[in-house]
């Protein structure tokens, strides 16, 4: 979760910096998204994410390098290449698939792939993780709607920050939880505090293993916050009072799991600073390694893309 927070944190500086185009920070949601995969097993089960998952990545494998590569554009992005929007594309060694920004379309593609793997015989799960604002897309009734008829292999877990980039969450639902829905669909739903590890991972471990045995999909909603804005493009002050934002500072997944591990005598103040310099090494690391790599080249550009004709170059 550290080592998530401070890659995170640098690329918002090298956006600054104009040498990141864009971003989109997973401060917040880190205890859920890593609690969600280490009730998994990488091993097998298979994981459709969305542009919101640094700590989701980073516990699947995906190197600081390698993220970092995106941000920057440069010539060894393992995901496109350079040739689409930051942590974009597919990474074939840590089994993500391919995706977009365009808003819930990896749900009804997790759903085929439950599906794919209930034909194999399988006993693999698929996790696919969204934000509540996806929740309001028609590809979300869809893809719950299908996997409640044939009782998939597939957890849909939503990261409910409260806002749909800049719409409150009592504006885009006319019901109080994400989580509600799925009674519509025959399924459980079930709520969660996104900021506790423990709870989200006990919760995801029971979907997992009712996944496994043949019982069908649940719908996880975890309650997390967006610490930062939407993007780096976004200004969350122009619609966020600032109660809102003084509040959702208290509920840091971070510093809520330090606070707890030293209560119970399993961290120290200076086992928990020895954590962060670790990590910011580590991101140095990465930066200082990425930042000297090149950039794709101009006769690169037409590599891989279809034209109008049918043939390709």
């Amino acid at each position: 979760m550290v080592l998530s927070r401070h890659l995170d944190e640098r690329v918002w500086l090298l956006n600054r910096q104009g040498k990141a185009a864009i971003a989109a920070s997973a401060q917040g949601h880190e205890a859920a998204q890593l609690a969600c995969i280490e009730a998994t097993d990488p091993s097998k089960d298979h994981y459709l994410i969305y542009y919101r998952q640094f700590a989701a990545m980073m516990a699947l494998g995906t190197e600081p390098e390698e993220m970092l590569r995106g941000f920057l554009a440069k010539t060894d992005d393992p995901m496109s290449g350079a040739r689409q929007f930051p942590l974009h594309g597919a990474h074939p060694r840590v089994d993500l698939f391919n995706f977009s920004n365009v808003i819930a379309t990896q749900l009804p593609q997790a759903a085929g792939v439950a599906l794919a793997d209930k034909l194999k015989g399988s006993d693999a799960v698929t996790v696919v993780f969204f934000g509540d604002g996806a929740s309001s897309q028609g590809d979300t009734h869809e893809a719950m709607n299908f996997a409640g008829i044939h009782k998939l292999p597939v957890i849909f877990f939503c990261e409910n920050n409260r806002y749909a980039i800049s719409v409150p969450l009592e504006k885009q639902m006319g019901v109080e939880s994400v989580a509600s829905r799925a009674v519509g669909y025959g399924f459980p739903g079930v709520q969660v505090d996104g900021t506790d590890v423990g709870a989200v991972y006990e919760v995801t471990n029971v979907a997992i293993e009712r996944a496994r045995a043949g019982d069908g999909p649940t719908l996880i909603e975890a309650s997390v916050e967006r610490l930062l804005p939407h993007t780096t493009d976004d200004d969350h002050t122009r619609y966020r009072s600032s109660e809102d934002i003084v509040q959702m500072l208290n509920r840091d997944p971070i510093r809520i799991l330090a606070e707890l591990l030293k209560r119970r005598g399993q961290l120290t103040d200076s086992g928990d600073e020895e954590i962060h310099a670790l990590a910011k090494k580590r991101v140095n690391l990465a930066t200082d390694t990425v930042d000297a790599e090149p950039y794709p080249s101009v006769e690169s550009m037409f590599d891989h893309v279809i034209d109008s004709s049918g043939g390709h170059s």
